[in-house]
């Protein structure tokens, strides 16, 4: 055998041998584990319960604020009647209405069982 067919023979068994090892090496390798994979996943998923605890939260807050807000302008109006009714009160019980209304339905004031109460 010359050496030029020597050459190409080996050249062959070479190309084969490259052929072969290059089939066996294409094992596809994945970027993460599937450990790194589990954990990734199992982060996602806290993340995502996390914000949507949270943002139930905020909308709960938010309705009691609401609530409170109410009632504090229900209250408010009923100090506002409250007060009110307290002038009409004074403006009622003054000694000259009482004494007016007394004599309206035939009443007679008698000195001697009269009976002074002080308020205190």
């Amino acid at each position: 055998m010359s050496n030029l067919a020597r050459n190409y023979t080996q050249q062959q068994l070479h190309a084969e041998k490259k052929g072969q090892a290059r089939k066996q090496i294409k094992i596809k390798k994945s970027w993460l584990t599937p450990g790194e994979k589990i954990i990734g996943i199992a982060f996602a998923g806290l993340v995502c319960f996390g914000s949507v605890h949270l943002i139930s939260n905020q909308t709960k807050i938010y309705e009691m604020n609401k609530q409170i807000q109410k009632i504090e302008a229900t209250v408010k109006e009923q100090q506002k009647v409250n007060g009110d009714l307290k002038v009409q009160v004074s403006e009622l019980s003054t000694y000259e209405r009482i004494y007016q209304k007394a004599k309206e339905l035939g009443l007679v004031i008698h000195e001697n069982n009269v009976k002074v109460v002080q308020e205190q």
